[in-house]
């Protein structure tokens, strides 16, 4: 007999009957996982393992030319008002590269370069050493320019340069993580305790979320050795952990203190805990990873990456939620709702069923307009979301510039400066073309003749006086061409430039050399491609997250109703999501609410990313509600009153889950970055969306109209009515005012 039990209850049965074990060996478990990971080291995605389009095909080009470029840095000298005195800024020049002949760490000084206009002075610096280490040994060269700014305090004379832009970058985004770290855990314990009203409670879902990420950390650098990983995973895996983890634990813990409220032991409250709401999360975590895999048909390293790293958090966060969970709860017992924040407590203790016992009103009231009028509400709910999901027909898609980045460092102003006055120093497209070395001279004359034709055309930056930027690699099979456009990156003239670039200034300038091969590419042409490339994968990656969804939501409900009404609310709460996002960051009428410039764009990476993280954390609720729904269908209510009974005890649980995650997700809005403005609010508002509107609305008017016709399947997929696991709470006092 026990045998023919679910898994999840024969798992959980174990764990509580044995908890010291179970506990042991989920401690292990985490320990070799973390430790194995950190043996075996990460396998970092190659430049070639993440090349996209042609401009991917230029960086793959580059990076055989094995240039071996030093870090360049630069004094860029300026008037603080008015015209700048020439002379002026010549004697501070001589005085910053006397200074800088003498710093550790630079190699050269060159000579000063005037602005075309003579707005400017600009001193070049090179670097020794490595340069991908270079913006670490920095301070150096930034005291002797700021000695330098001391001597002439009548001139603005800064250093700028690739080294100390991203040494700036780096200090802002590392202080933003570092804040968003030191943020999310007490955000975390703070709204689960409000939750729950019990610290212990609040805390085992977030002791589980943890270790759950730190496990999953040291699988995914296992796994990194046969899908290479990217910078981003790390941050993906705790964002996705720390989700599910707490929602799983969430679902599981509130169902077994109901249980134990209402009387149970606290073995059968595990076991009818394992038996509802452990069976939600199996489906739920299955949905998870079916919509993270979807990820690995983008045929793109950085989503092959987060894929393998979300799906092995969501796995290790099921496998703790229906092993290590119960163990704790049944060691735990009662002490688990202790200690008690007293007036937390009387608003959030578990409801006994017993008579007498004040019924709930928030809820029902929500409901009622949904039970009463489903037509009507189901029409203006969807409605509603339609128009805000519209906005989304008009996205588009690129990647953030370096206009986009944040303008608070003294580094990216001076940066801004530089690119006014030296306009090739800012947004630039790459010529790289590889060719047999004896060809290496006719292709210099075929580039320098290349960037003589850009110069005179109004999309491009003229040529500087020194000329063209063509970097000959030692083999002299590989050239490269930097030609400069004045506008940004985000500019519609910054992408005409490219467009002409390609299709008829380096045709024709290139198409005499024989046997060459060449691609552009640079930072405009790498966001035009990757949009085209999400463009091109987002229906196939949403064609498949759906089918499959849509065979494991039939396959779990026996019924093919739920699973296309599912589906059809996660692609409403997405849509809405889009449409917000469109119009908070496309729009621009958010600037000074969230801090941010617009780029009047979306983040190109994002839509792709955002579907499937939420289209698999959406259906965590859909799944727990209708389960619960079910519940009372199979317990004999009627099918109001089974829609009224689902929602209002799952209600508090999701609403929970919900505001963790808004809150979570909320603290990457106030990051300084526009891309994780928009993954914030994108992710915090669509949960929030979900959580509200679509499971407290849509789907009890939907479950409500379609009636029996909700759990319609094929003859072969229907099955004998199975008795109850558990005995639901009788319907009248569940259902005051809904009627």
């Amino acid at each position: 007999m026990m045998g023919a039990r679910p898994v999840t209850v024969r798992l959980a049965r174990w764990s509580a009957e044995h908890p010291w074990r179970a506990i042991a060996l989920w401690v292990v478990f985490v320990a070799v996982c973390f430790v194995g990971g950190n043996a075996a080291g990460l396998n970092e995605a190659t430049n070639s393992d993440q090349a996209i389009g042609e401009s991917g095909r230029a960086g793959v080009i580059v990076e055989g030319g094995d240039f071996h470029e030093p870090a360049v840095e630069n004094v860029l000298i300026t008037a603080r008002t008015g015209t700048l005195d020439q002379a002026a800024a010549r004697a501070a020049a001589g005085d910053a590269a006397d200074r800088l002949r003498s710093v550790v760490g630079v190699a050269d000084v060159g000579q000063p370069v005037p602005a075309r206009d003579d707005s400017a002075l600009l001193l070049p610096i090179t670097m020794s050493g490595d340069p991908e280490t270079a913006s670490d040994r920095l301070q150096p060269l930034l005291d002797a320019t700021a000695a330098t700014q001391d001597a002439h305090p009548q001139l603005r004379i800064e250093q700028v340069g690739g080294p100390s832009v991203n040494k700036a970058l780096d200090d802002t985004l590392g202080k933003d993580f570092q804040r968003a770290e030191l943020l999310s855990l007490p955000v975390t314990l703070a709204i689960l305790i409000i939750a729950f009203g019990a610290l212990i409670a609040a805390g085992v879902p977030v002791l589980l979320a943890l270790s759950s990420v730190a496990a999953a950390m040291g699988l995914s650098t296992l796994a990194s050795h046969l899908v290479p990983a990217t910078d981003v995973t790390a941050s993906v895996i705790l964002l996705i952990g720390m989700a599910v983890g707490v929602d799983y634990s969430l679902f599981y813990v509130r169902r077994e203190r109901e249980e134990r409220a209402k009387g149970r032991s606290g073995l059968d409250a595990v076991e009818i805990a394992a038996e509802t709401s452990g069976h939600a999360v199996v489906v739920s975590g299955f949905a998870v990873v079916i919509s993270m895999a979807g990820l690995l048909l983008a045929g793109d390293a950085v989503f092959s990456s987060l894929a393998v790293g979300s799906i092995l958090v969501v796995a290790v966060a099921v496998t703790g939620s229906l092993t290590v969970l119960p163990a704790l709860l049944a060691k735990l017992g009662r002490w688990v709702d202790r200690p008690r924040v007293p007036l937390l407590w009387r608003l959030t203790a578990p409801r006994t069923g017993r008579p007498g016992e004040a019924p709930p009103r928030f809820w029902p009231a929500v409901l009622r307009p949904a039970l009463r009028a489903p037509v009507a509400t189901l029409v203006i709910s969807v409605g509603l979301l339609l128009a805000l999901a519209a906005p989304a027909l008009g996205m588009k898609l690129k990647f953030p510039g370096m206009e986009d980045l944040p303008r608070s460092t003294p580094a990216m102003q001076a940066y801004d400066r530089l690119t006014a006055a030296f306009p090739s120093n800012g947004t630039s497209h790459t010529v790289a073309v590889r060719a047999p070395a004896a060809d290496a001279e006719r292709v210099r004359a075929a580039l320098t003749d290349l960037a003589g034709r850009a110069g005179g055309d109004p999309l491009f930056a003229p040529v500087e006086a020194d000329g063209p930027k063509i970097r000959v690699s030692d083999d002299r099979r590989v050239s490269v061409l930097e030609v400069a456009t004045p506008y940004a990156s985000r500019d519609d003239r910054a992408v005409d430039s490219l467009h002409r670039l390609r299709e008829d200034l380096a045709p024709a300038a290139l198409r005499g050399v024989p046997g060459i091969e060449y691609a552009i590419g640079g930072g405009v042409a790498a966001s035009e491609d990757y949009a085209a490339h999400v463009r091109d994968k987002l229906p196939l990656v949403m064609g498949f997250v759906l089918v499959l969804t849509f065979l494991v939501m039939t396959l779990t409900f026996r019924s093919v109703v739920v699973a296309v009404s599912s589906i059809a609310l996660n692609l409403l709460s997405a849509g809405a999501a889009y449409g917000l996002l469109v119009l908070v960051f496309q729009g621009g009428w958010a600037d000074d609410l969230l801090g941010f410039t617009s780029m009047g764009a979306i983040v190109s990476w994002l839509p792709l990313f955002l579907f499937v993280v939420l289209f698999g954390l959406s259906m965590d609720y859909h799944v727990f509600v209708v389960s619960r729904i079910r519940e009372g269908i199979r317990a004999g209510m009627s099918n109001r009153d089974a829609v009224a009974y689902g929602i209002t005890t799952s209600a508090g649980v999701v609403t929970s889950a919900a505001i963790v995650m808004v809150g979570v997700f909320s603290i990457f809005a106030t990051l300084s970055t526009i891309d994780m403005k928009q993954l914030g609010i994108g992710l915090a508002a669509a949960i929030l969306l979900d959580a509200t509107i679509i499971r407290a609305v849509v789907l009890p008017a939907l479950m409500t109209l379609l009636g029996d016709a909700n759990w319609w399947a094929p003859r072969f997929l229907r099955r004998r009515p199975a008795v109850a696991p558990t005995d639901p709470p009788a319907s009248a006092p569940e259902l005051v005012g809904v009627r």
